[in-house]
Formats: C-alpha cells, structure tokens, sequence
C-alpha cells in the first residue's frame, strides 16, 4: 500500500508529522527522502509534536543526531553529510533503532538496508510550487488502511493517489 499526500502549508506538513506519529506508536521508524527544503524537518515537528516534546526542533545536519524528551525518546537523524553505509553503521544508527523511542531519518537513502526493517514508514518530499509538496509515503504492511484514511481525513489534507488499498 502506499499512498501520495499534498500539503499546502509547512503547518500542513506538520500535521501529517502528528497524525502519522500518533498512528505509528513508540517503536516507529521514519525514513525520508528529497530533495533540500522539501519539508524533511517540518515533518519531524510533526512527530515531535505528537509526543509532546517541548523543544524546538531543528535539522541536525551538522550533529547528525538530536535527541528528544517526550512521552517517548525522539531520534531524529540527518544523514546528509555521511557517504553511505559504512559511515552510518559507524555513527551507531542500529542502536537507535532497538531502542523504544521513535526514530525519524533524513537522507535515508544514504542508509542502504541498515532500514530495511518491517516498521519502517517511508516517506519521500517533491517540492511543488511555493508552499506546496507531495510527500509518497509507503506504511508498514501492518498499518491497517482504514485507520490510516480515516487520520488522514481528520486533518484535511489532500490526498492525492491511493495504491494497494
């Protein structure tokens, strides 16, 4: 199943963030991609947002991790400035993944299959015009697609395609 969302607004971005993080639970795992400035961070806002994290979030291209306070540890990665696997199975990214925060990496292309894991939410930004992205997201096979329309029209975005449902 995957599915294409257009949000019109970085707020918008945000929501998707909250409402896929509340569905998703502890233990998630998010892995996005596109291009810069495509709503990356916006969307781990979001996330941080739904586990009440009261700090503001930013991008940690330069730290490549930033770790969070909430009901729930967040992890959130920016692999923009690693070469490739080697690099991230240094910087030690398995052992955010066995913990039981919620883990959300940019560039995570540049991960190969250290993300290949069954809880993986992959989600891909394409800026479109000013303000305006599709973001692909491909859920967990688990995630039960019902649940996932109805969050999704609780918020009002638009959803562009739906496939596999």
């Amino acid at each position: 199943m995957r599915f294409v969302v257009r949000t019109r607004s970085p707020e918008e971005t945000r929501l998707l963030g909250e409402v896929l993080a509340e569905l998703a639970g502890e233990g998630a795992l998010f892995a996005l991609g596109g291009d810069l400035g495509a709503g990356k961070t916006v969307f781990t806002q979001g996330v941080a947002r739904a586990l009440g994290v009261a700090d503001i979030v930013t991008s940690p291209t330069f730290t490549l991790v930033n770790e969070y306070s909430g009901k729930c540890p967040l992890y959130h990665v920016d692999l923009y400035r690693v070469e490739g696997p080697l690099d991230v199975w240094d910087l030690g990214l398995e052992d955010y993944l066995e913990g039981h925060g919620v883990v959300v990496v940019e560039w995570a292309d540049k991960a190969g299959e250290l993300l290949d894991l069954p809880r993986v939410w992959k989600l891909f930004f394409r800026i479109l015009e000013e303000g305006e992205r599709d973001i692909e997201v491909v859920p967990p096979q688990d995630v039960e697609g019902s649940k996932l329309k109805e969050a999704l029209t609780r918020i009002g975005v638009e959803v562009v395609e739906w496939k596999g449902f």
